[in-house]
């Protein structure tokens, strides 16, 4: 048996730490099902693993040739193997299958999709019309979903701890911008700039889903997978934008770990310095922004946290901080260095423990 601290899986949506705590907490057939779904997370993922925590995945784009923009998806299955991407079984413009998974997987990618497009003017993942392609039917039971640097991958989940991971849009949204992040900013998966990394995804995850049922700030639940926990587990989603730490209390997965600010801030040599952990922070100061600036998330706090991600001041090895500051300087030179939405950008960060100090954005320290 491998030792399960030393799997770190890349770009999935359940982070190891939740599948530690099932392989030490969990019945016989929940270890097998976590230690299952860690093995596979990394033999599939193997050979990007060093370009993952040398500098992201990073996906070159050329707008200046890019196509109009229009959807290009195609739905895989690898028929409950390791094989990737399976079979061709359905693509754009194709009706609905039998197959409730592929469906769910070709819509939530035309939500992101459609989501980018409406909202940032971006021609799918790399701006320059990337194809959208994902798999289905991932492994025997798997518990994740991942992004590969070229595609989605989805488990069925085992209907013990997980559903099926194509039911959750945000996982969709997420997992996608992975890709969006990895064109622009090539965040860095390492510590802050790898949990900054990690909530981007979980931001326009969130946004995606928003944007997709109308959803003003105030409406959303701020949480990211929600539906996901399977009946019986304590807790509503894998993580809470609103409240970090508070997504789940279970004996089985444990307690949410997320911090909601810097006094909580966590070092561990885990996850990548705890890059689903830490991510909680940022997160939060999000979440404050959203709700104070009213109205539709994605129209100004969105686009200010888009302004910076497409930003060439925003290094791969950017820490909060220097985001943060990027943040303000990109709000001042969208809104005014007076206005509302400034002050709010900063008025966020300092109620996660984050200084703002946007003269010094220039370094992207």
């Amino acid at each position: 048996m491998f030792n399960i601290h030393h799997r770190h899986p890349i770009f999935c949506i359940v982070p190891p730490h939740i599948m530690v705590q099932i392989a030490q907490n969990g019945t016989k057939e929940q270890r097998e099902l976590a230690l299952r779904a860690l093995d596979l997370d990394h033999s599939v993922r193997t050979n990007r693993v060093t370009r993952s925590l040398m500098g992201g995945l990073r996906i070159s784009h050329d707008s200046a040739t890019a196509p109009v923009p229009q959807k290009q998806r195609m739905i895989y299955d690898s028929n409950h193997t390791q094989d990737l991407p399976g079979q061709p079984v359905r693509s754009e413009g194709q009706a609905n299958v039998a197959d409730v998974a592929v469906n769910q997987a070709y819509d939530g990618l035309g939500s992101t999709f459609d989501f980018y497009l409406a909202a940032y003017q971006r021609n799918s993942i790399d701006n320059a019309g990337l194809p959208m392609i994902a798999s289905v039917h991932m492994g025997q039971n798997y518990d994740n979903a991942f992004w590969d640097g070229r595609q989605m991958v989805f488990g069925d989940g085992d209907g013990i701890i997980f559903n099926s991971f194509t039911s959750s849009l945000d996982v969709i949204g997420h997992e996608l911008t992975h890709g969006v992040t990895g064109s622009e900013a090539n965040l860095t998966y390492q510590g802050q700039s790898g949990a900054l990394n990690e909530s981007i995804s979980d931001v326009f995850g969130s946004l995606v889903k928003q944007y997709t049922l109308k959803q003003t700030a105030a409406q959303a639940d701020w949480l990211i997978g929600a539906g996901l926990l399977a009946k019986g587990i304590q807790g509503v989603a894998l993580r809470s934008m609103k409240a970090p730490g508070s997504a789940y209390n279970d004996p089985v997965l444990g307690n949410d770990p997320q911090p909601a600010d810097m006094a909580h801030y966590v070092h561990t040599a885990q996850d990548n310095g705890g890059v689903h952990i830490n991510s909680g922070i940022p997160n939060h100061a999000f979440f404050f922004l959203a709700t104070s600036l009213g109205g539709h998330a994605w129209e100004k706090a969105g686009l200010i946290w888009y302004d910076v991600l497409q930003d060439p001041k925003l290094r791969p090895s950017a820490n909060f901080a220097a985001f943060a500051n990027l943040t303000a300087l990109n709000a001042s030179h969208r809104y005014g260095a007076n206005s509302v939405e400034r002050k709010a950008v900063i008025d966020a960060w300092n109620r996660v423990g984050i200084k703002v100090t946007p003269h010094v954005a220039a370094a992207g320290a």
